[in-house]
């Protein structure tokens, strides 16, 4: 039977009766156990048994999944006074059941005495105003695109339905009455109905979700954003703005293998497609490949040939303070290079040697002279040798493996590359171990002058993501944890996120400065945690007991996003041509792959 929903003339209404010629099928095809609407099918089932207790959010299994099924509940109320008739029935129709028994000798039977006892407790309840009784029908509506794709989802639903004890019949030969009845029209042309209490229907709705809440009625969603992976719990897409949150900062916290770089990844080739420009400090030339890929720019620090002069004036900086920020970058250089802050006396010393060297290469507060060749580290170390003060020479002498001892090559002469991409990958690989924080901390001084001094002259920065791997390296040194918390702070004010990712999460949460990386992030990611940093974590990020059982048991690529009170599980999957490049070795071959 065909049924022709098209009009004979276009109606230009605006009722109910308009919208349906407007944006309803053009016609629907009823056979006995199956509609065709349109160009899709449609299965009505109705739930015809339900189990004797339930417990709470009992059809979140239907709700979330994984495919296109309409839920629907029809709830009636009961008056109270037909309520209590009705039950002071059925007790009597029980109770009556139990004394025959009783009196021809026969064992009671243990389901009427549940339910005259349930009905009594029931009855109670009513009777005080404590519960109310409804009329419920539950259907649901299985939508395909072909028959078979239909008989297949029918069957999936029945099977997840009897996981939960509720027991579902096709509506043979009613399929049009039940697909009507599951559209919303609040029509039940069906009428199966159940008699619930009030507790039995609260539990029905589920009050939390394992999805992301969705944009609320009224407001726009947001325009951007990259897909993180899919839900786990409800084969949903877990898909996440980092520049509609408060700030665009993350951490990614992971103990070793757990795929946080595979993560991280993809989340910066998504973020390339989304026209974002990527800075990413590598301490183990995992990106190298990726940069390549995709035409972005690699700098290998410790290579041959490749230098970084800390004392560099950006060439577009032209405010007045800039000369005081490169001196007082190189104090904090200082400091991590010598491992502590030097004592008040060599401070002052350095400070004076710091003015010096650039008086002497002829640049002083006017910016038209910041053009000229900037002076070296070793030149500011001669400065500190012509003092000829204790705490100078002192000082001169500690910085000697820098200046012209075996630390010397990545110092000692101006800056060989200024990078420029939309990916920059700064790689301290072949740094010895003594070098990697001041490496590190050289390249995100780089990326930030890179970051700042747009932010000064233009009116419409690009966005930037900084992405900072490995970073205990730096946060174990008190000096480059300070410089890490304040490009935490400032990088929402120049349209930058900073995503911070480390495997040591006892040097990430143990300082006050590190606490304050994590607190101005508003996008967190656990991937899967050691048994010995489970319980710092969950302190740290108020996870509860059953979150830190899915992190110490999650697979590779398997974590939690954090934001506020917003949290969700997800696995990472990428395409085949995304695994190739963000797979790190044989022993990610197995990392999800969609």
């Amino acid at each position: 039977m065909i049924l022709p929903l098209l009009p004979r003339k276009r109606d230009t209404s605006t009722g109910p009766a308009g919208l349906a010629s407007t944006v309803g099928p053009a016609s629907v095809e009823v056979t006995a156990r199956h509609v065709k609407v349109g160009d899709g099918y449609a299965a009505a089932l109705i739930v015809t048994g339900y189990p004797a207790q339930v417990g709470a959010a009992w059809l979140d299994p239907l709700l979330s999944w994984p495919g296109r099924l309409d839920v629907v509940v029809y709830i009636d109320p009961v008056p109270a006074p037909v309520a209590a008739a009705r039950l002071r029935r059925q007790r009597a129709r029980l109770e009556s059941n139990r004394r025959t028994d009783a009196e021809h000798g026969r064992l009671g039977d243990p389901v009427t005495d549940a339910a005259a006892d349930d009905a009594a407790d029931l009855a109670d309840r009513v009777a005080r105003g404590q519960s109310r009784l409804f009329r419920v029908g539950l259907y649901l509506c299985v939508h395909a695109a072909t028959v078979d794709d239909l008989l297949e989802q029918v069957a999936h639903v029945r099977a997840t339905a009897a996981s939960v004890l509720l027991d579902t019949q096709p509506a043979t030969w009613r399929q049009l009455q039940g697909w009507l009845s599951t559209l919303p029209l609040a029509a039940d042309g069906l009428g199966m109905r159940r008699v619930m209490d009030t507790d039995a229907l609260a539990t029905a709705f589920p009050l939390a979700s394992a999805d992301l809440p969705a944009t609320l009625p009224g407001q726009s969603p947001p325009a951007g954003g990259t897909l993180y992976g899919l839900n786990p719990d409800s084969n949903g897409i877990v898909w996440w703005d980092r520049w509609s949150q408060h700030n665009a900062n993350s951490v990614v916290l992971a103990r070793s293998g757990a795929g946080k770089s595979y993560f991280v990844k993809l989340e910066i080739l998504r973020s390339l497609a989304d026209g974002v420009h990527v800075a990413v400090v590598d301490p183990d030339n995992e990106y190298r490949r990726l940069a390549e890929a995709v035409g972005g720019v690699s700098i290998a620090l410790g290579a041959d040939g490749v230098r970084l002069n800390p004392l560099d004036i950006p060439p577009g900086d032209h405010r007045p303070q800039a000369l005081t920020y490169r001196a007082l970058f190189l104090h904090t250089l200082t400091a991590v290079l010598l491992g502590q802050q030097p004592p008040p006396a060599e401070r002052a010393a350095l400070d004076k040697a710091i003015t010096g060297a650039y008086h002497e290469a002829g640049i002083s507060n006017d910016p038209a002279t910041w053009r000229r060749q900037a002076p070296l580290l070793r030149d500011v170390a001669d400065q500190l040798a012509r003092q000829h003060t204790e705490a100078a020479q002192m000082l001169a002498a500690r910085l000697t493996p820098w200046t012209t001892g075996s630390f010397k090559d990545l110092f000692d002469g101006p800056t060989t590359t200024v990078p420029d991409g939309q990916l920059v990958v700064w790689s301290t690989r072949q740094l010895p171990d003594e070098l990697r924080p001041p490496g590190m901390l050289l390249a995100l001084d780089a990326i930030w002058r890179d970051v700042d001094v747009p932010a000064a002259g233009s009116t419409n920065p690009p966005r930037r993501l900084v992405c900072v791997d490995e970073a205990w390296t730096l946060l174990r040194d008190s000096d480059g944890a300070t410089f890490l918390s304040r490009l935490a702070k400032s990088a929402r004010k120049r349209n930058t996120g900073l995503s911070v990712i480390t495997q040591d999460v006892g040097d990430l949460l143990s300082s006050r400065l590190g606490q304050v990386v994590v607190a101005n992030a508003a996008t967190q990611i656990l991937l899967r945690q050691a048994p010995q940093a489970i319980d710092e974590v969950t302190d740290a990020f108020a996870l509860t007991a059953g979150e830190a059982h899915t992190l110490l048991r999650a697979e590779r690529g398997e974590g939690l996003l954090l934001s506020g009170t917003q949290r969700v599980s997800f696995h990472a999957v990428a395409s085949p041509a995304e695994h190739r490049l963000c797979v790190t070795g044989l022993e990610f071959a197995d990392m999800p792959e969609g």
